[in-house]
């Protein structure tokens, strides 16, 4: 906690989980209103899924008369 007191106040807390509470992160920083974790979180897999779909070539939009601007 002594740390996020020095950080900038708009400063957020954020990890992809799942957390160590007392090893990676305290829980008190963890829990704490400028944590994130649990929307990253819930938000991290669909967001990797979609990357993973758009990496894997799936996701091209192929050029057609329709398409083309």
């Amino acid at each position: 906690m002594d740390r996020l007191d020095r950080a900038k106040p708009d400063a957020i807390i954020m990890h992809p989980g799942p957390i160590n509470r007392g090893v990676e992160i305290s829980g008190e920083v963890a829990d704490s209103t400028r944590s994130k974790i649990l929307n990253q979180v819930s938000h991290g897999v669909s967001v990797r899924m979609a990357l993973l779909y758009l990496l894997a070539g799936r996701g091209e939009v192929e050029d057609s008369d329709e398409n083309a601007h």
